[in-house]
């Protein structure tokens, strides 16, 4: 059994840090696909990972809709991650590439606190210590003034907050639905409530930034394949900081690509986000030693 276990973890593990390489490397192309409308970056992004989603439904005979018990969760997650999206794409668009995505990773200690709000899972002093340490990391990176230049930074932050919602909702879904029927529900859902708005700013796009925009699709494709099935396999509290490689790659990235370098406050604000996330991971891998143990000591009885 625990062969298995540490199977699925090593499983979870990959797919995460695929995850994070992906969405690095999505949001590498938004940025470098320039001025161009938020939601015609967006549109775009979701049109890709439709058509993969759906090769694979088609392939494997699955469902594009889900069961009907699922669809209520469905219809959230798609909401939720679509308002995530919206927002992630703007701050990536005004903020250093490793700034905006530190604060969309500031979603796993959201979920923490959401999946105790709604999904009644326990919330002990070490994650609610973690919480807190995270927020104060996400102040250096965000550095609050009242002036405009603030405003992608809340942009980043509130995308974390709907990216947590979602990834709650995945929580709850677990392993009810295909990774395929819910990738391709989310983006068909992204596509339709946006084209409204997509058809009123379109602006014509040179043969590069339409490369661009279509590899931002497949690797966002990449990106959200890769962390639905890394928390189908492991838990979030298990996997969750092999994520933050993400801002390594993002970093490397915007120095080698937008000769972007991150400030001191926000290089402080990653360092002190990170340590919570490490806190954490440790303070878990100390429950699972104990529950091995327990398993142990009851099996001699």
């Amino acid at each position: 059994m625990s062969n298995i276990l540490k199977s699925n973890r090593i499983k979870g593990i990959v797919c995460i840090l695929f995850s994070a390489f992906g969405f690095a490397l999505m949001s590498a192309f938004v940025k470098l696909a320039g001025d161009l409308p938020n939601f015609q970056k967006v549109f775009f992004r979701n049109l890709v990972s439709a058509i993969i989603a759906l090769y694979l439904i088609i392939k494997n005979k699955g469902s594009m809709t889900g069961k009907k018990e699922n669809r209520k969760l469905l219809l959230m997650r798609s909401l939720f991650g679509t308002l995530g999206v919206i927002l992630n794409f703007y701050a990536i668009d005004k903020l250093v590439l490793s700034d905006a995505n530190m604060l969309n990773k500031i979603s796993p200690f959201l979920v923490v606190i959401f999946s105790a709000m709604f999904l009644k899972e326990k919330i002990n002093k070490e994650q609610t210590l973690s919480i807190i340490i995270a927020f104060i990391g996400a102040l250096f990176i965000i550095k609050p003034t009242f002036s405009v230049e603030i405003i992608p930074y809340v942009g980043g932050l509130m995308s974390a907050v709907f990216a947590a919602s979602a990834y709650t909702c995945l929580r709850a879904i677990g392993n009810k639905e295909e990774a395929h029927t819910i990738v391709f529900f989310f983006s068909m859902f992204s596509l339709i409530s946006i084209f409204p708005i997509f058809i009123y700013v379109y602006e014509p796009m040179t043969f590069k930034q339409l490369t661009y925009m279509i590899l931002a699709g497949v690797f966002a494709s990449l990106g959200q394949f890769g962390i639905t099935l890394a928390y189908r396999y492991a838990p979030a509290k298990e996997i969750s900081i092999f994520d933050y490689s993400n801002i390594i790659f993002s970093a490397i990235l915007s120095i080698i690509l937008f000769n972007q370098y991150p400030d001191i406050l926000s290089v402080i604000g990653y360092i002190i986000v990170f340590s919570a996330s490490y806190y954490i991971f440790l303070y878990n891998k100390k429950l699972d030693k104990i529950d091995s143990q327990n398993i142990i000591s009851e099996d001699k009885k």
